[in-house]
């Protein structure tokens, strides 16, 4: 499996660089706001947004100190979107930690995500960093009418493949097409450079969202599968696949567990078990290919290059990852 240590070694400098300029974007004078944001920034992620941003800027021209901002501003409002989700979903915690509106509850949860966004508009704007701006903005509309189309159609339980991609497309994949499109904008990439950068990074979050539909049917520490999904009612490929193969007898049965039984751990094994014997994880997992295929044969058109393997290797990472 890929390390993804060994991944960013390329850039290792950068990133210790914008670690520093992140954490410092945060800063209030407000003390509470000050624990809360020393706080996200410990249980921050694998810092793989960032890593597309400097490897994007690097292939179109080089990391300058617009790379910086443009991902300081992906994080920013990356991590206003986490915040508020967790509160939407009534999540306590995030990567092994507390979340905000745990720790701190609701009301102020909402308000550091708002901080959080105001704190990335000021930076782009304070800078003139418009065109970086526009790209990400676009990302959080989508993401936001992406998670509202979830939404709505989870409802029901009925939702086919196309309206399953327009979901992952505007949830997932959009933000990771704006840290490979603000990339290539802060290195002055032409309009089209920044387009193709766009779409390759979408591709990327496509493959991303397949593979986390893969792990929740794969096996945890104890030997059994998460079914997280299902428990959520969340439709995912694999089970949009299998239903769609189904008779309508066991399409009605499956849907009724997922409906009324999902907190149950029998109705949530047989919905797993009926999921594998459909194929639905073979046939998500080609279309996870699919997806990483697109992505490759774009970066291809890019000058062989230190920077275009690594991000041939992040794209690789996303399906090759355990968790």
């Amino acid at each position: 499996m890929l390390d993804l240590n060994i991944i960013r070694k390329p850039i290792e400098k950068e990133l210790n660089d914008f670690e520093d300029k992140f954490k410092s974007s945060m800063k209030s004078s407000v003390p509470l706001l000050d624990r809360i944001t020393h706080y996200i920034y410990k249980s921050k992620g694998k810092q793989m947004r960032p890593m597309f941003v400097f490897f994007s800027a690097k292939l179109c021209g080089g990391i300058s100190e617009s790379t910086h901002r443009a991902a300081a501003l992906v994080e920013l409002l990356h991590t206003a979107s986490l915040v508020h989700d967790d509160v939407v979903d009534d999540a306590y915690e995030r990567r092994g930690f507390l979340s905000i509106n745990a720790v701190w509850k609701n009301k102020i949860a909402v308000l550091v995500g708002d901080f959080l966004l105001a704190k990335g508009l000021l930076l782009s704007v304070e800078n003139n960093e418009h065109r970086v701006l526009k790209i990400v903005s676009d990302a959080v509309q989508h993401m936001s009418e992406g998670e509202l189309l979830q939404i709505e159609k989870v409802r029901r339980l009925d939702i086919v493949e196309s309206v399953y991609y327009d979901i992952i497309r505007q949830k997932t994949a959009s933000l990771i097409a704006s840290c490979c499109a603000s990339g290539a904008a802060s290195a002055n990439a032409t309009d089209e450079v920044v387009e193709k950068m766009r779409l390759f990074g979408e591709y990327i979050g496509m493959a991303f969202q397949i593979k986390d539909d893969l792990l929740d049917f794969a096996l945890d520490d104890i030997g059994k599968p998460k079914g997280i999904d299902i428990k959520e009612k969340k439709i995912t490929l694999p089970l949009i696949y299998a239903l769609n193969n189904a008779d309508k007898a066991q399409k009605r049965a499956i849907i009724n567990l997922v409906k009324n039984h999902n907190e149950e751990p029998e109705a949530v094994q047989q919905v797993i078990e009926f999921v594998r014997n459909m194929k639905g994880l073979e046939y998500a997992e080609s279309k996870m290919f699919e997806f990483q295929k697109k992505a490759f044969d774009l970066i291809s058109e890019f000058p062989s290059t230190e920077s275009r393997e690594s991000l041939e290797q992040l794209v690789r990472f996303t399906t090759e990852r355990k968790k």
